[in-house]
């Protein structure tokens, strides 16, 4: 897999609306389904295209992403108050052990999943607590997004979350991208 991180200095293309052909922000809140006073992670935020869909539902969301100039770009754009942002590699996060009541990746799986990065995630959720992946799916025409080289097809995806102790409760292949709801 491919492990790239999107290139900040095109940060505004992460605002495009056509976006939501691969993701309705509708889709993603459902799949979360967070509580009003959750506390969220939006892993690979970026310039928080989704993290300010889902913000309106969620206590608070904590918007991680390994640059710092994705930040600045987020910054910029302006946070919605319940929005932190956190600098961080998704296999080292800075949060104690089950201080999250769910977390969410929107097309940034394939940049970071490993099974140190999947196992992370698991310890900093609480029990019961949701992992939302919706990403470029390796079974994919690769008409845009990554190199289909450099995804996880559904079966892959499956299989990384499972042997983090993740349940996975829906686990969809569509045209261009996967979307897996798993629990913890």
């Amino acid at each position: 897999m491919g492990f790239h991180t999107f290139d900040a200095d095109r940060a505004d293309k992460l605002e495009d609306e056509s976006r939501y052909r691969y993701l309705s922000r509708e889709e993603l809140v459902e799949a979360i389904d967070p509580e009003p006073d959750a506390a969220l992670a939006d892993l690979g935020s970026g310039t928080g295209f989704y993290t300010d869909d889902v913000a309106p539902f969620a206590g608070e969301i904590r918007a991680v992403d390994v640059q710092s100039a994705m930040h600045d770009a987020y910054r910029e754009k302006g946070l919605p108050e319940d929005v932190s942002l956190v600098t961080a590699d998704v296999a080292d996060l800075p949060f104690g052990d089950g201080d999250l009541d769910g977390a969410f990746s929107t097309m940034t799986f394939h940049e970071f999943a490993s099974e140190a990065a999947v196992s992370e995630v698991a310890r900093v959720l609480r029990d019961g607590g949701r992992f939302v992946v919706a990403d470029w799916s390796g079974a994919g025409r690769g008409e845009s997004g990554p190199p289909v080289a450099e995804r996880y097809d559904r079966d892959e995806a499956v299989e990384l979350l499972e042997s983090a102790g993740f349940d996975v409760e829906r686990a969809d292949e569509r045209p261009e991208t996967v979307l897996i709801v798993a629990s913890r």
